[in-house]
């Protein structure tokens, strides 16, 4: 294959996809590996990954690396630890054997994907949280600090909320729902209290194992259980106030229609988590548009990638 190709890969809390284009937005190849969340990886994990991803998109597509007119890298955590950033930016080169890549961190392939890289802000939710946006060339972020500091509205976050009420419930704090009957037949509790062995102890889930219990808030919520609904009204107002975040630092004017769109796994929950958060943004103004995502993120990523290199998007992407 001699003609130029673009990548993207969205690095998440959960997965890692990549994919490869062609300049008139077909997909060439896509795969789909595990995550290069590196505070959980570490960096070898994450090199690891992106190597065996690159190469396996490459040989589907029956591609080399030097066909790449350009790659975007979307990383979780990237540009939080001025110490590692730089060794994250620096994985690709060896990988490519080129430096026609850029890395950022994952929120920008949200809003690539979303809004097809127009100005406008996205909201992911996913294993964790994070808005981000762009007007006029300018860029901004807001939420994305970490399960311990933020990730409000996340998979995670979602999940930790109802850890909160079972143990709420457990104890007579709260009045008890089939909430924590969930809780207790998923993670196979002997007793109550052994939920704090598999939260803490030696054998304790992982972050993305925790996010996906966000699964049994969403089941539970869909049956009927006032908690979990009230978890998930609660995340929708949170990512509401991301979004205004970003309206904010972007200093969009107070008449201006501003496109919003989401992207991440959380809002697999549908209507549960898109309605309390389209609810929560007409309080902060008539001017947000929530709409559908229009490309996945991956795609998004690599839809960035073009852009970056300085060629022209596809007047009308086809559906990846």
């Amino acid at each position: 294959m001699s003609a130029t190709c673009y990548l993207g890969v969205d690095g998440g809390g959960t997965k890692t996809r990549f994919v490869l284009i062609d300049a008139a937005g077909r997909v060439l190849a896509e795969v789909r590996r595990g995550t290069t969340y590196h505070p959980q990886v570490g960096l070898d994990g994450v090199r690891a990954i992106l190597a065996d991803g690159i190469g396996e998109v490459l040989a589907l597509a029956g591609a080399d690396a030097g066909a790449i007119g350009h790659a975007f890298v979307g990383l979780p955590a990237h540009g939080e630890d001025s110490a590692v950033t730089p060794q994250l930016d620096a994985i690709p080169q060896a990988l490519l054997g080129h430096d026609r890549y850029t890395c950022g961190n994952d929120m920008i392939c949200g809003w690539a994907g979303s809004l097809a890289c127009a100005d406008g802000v996205n909201i992911v939710a996913g294993t964790g949280s994070i808005g981000y946006g762009q007007r006029q060339g300018a860029a901004a972020r807001a939420g994305g600090w970490g399960e311990v500091l933020s990730d409000e509205g996340s998979a995670y976050w979602i999940a930790v909320q109802g850890l909160n009420a079972c143990s709420r419930m457990s104890d007579g704090r709260l009045p008890r729902s089939p909430l924590l009957d969930a809780f207790a037949a998923h993670l196979g509790l002997a007793q109550e209290l052994d939920l704090c062995a598999r939260i803490h102890g030696p054998d304790a889930l992982a972050r993305d194992q925790v996010a996906r219990l966000s699964l049994l808030v969403a089941q539970a919520a869909r049956e009927g259980d006032t908690v979990a609904a009230g978890i998930y009204r609660r995340a929708g107002e949170e990512l509401a106030l991301i979004v205004q975040a970003v309206r904010q630092a972007l200093h969009f004017e107070d008449d201006e229609t501003i496109p919003v769109s989401y992207s991440g796994g959380a809002f697999s929950a549908g209507d549960l988590l898109l309605a309390p958060l389209s609810d929560a943004l007409r309080t902060h103004g008539p001017v947000f548009v929530l709409q559908p995502p229009r490309f996945e993120p991956h795609y998004g990523a690599a839809l960035y990638a073009m852009k970056l290199a300085g060629d022209p998007l596809p007047v009308s992407a086809p559906d990846p």
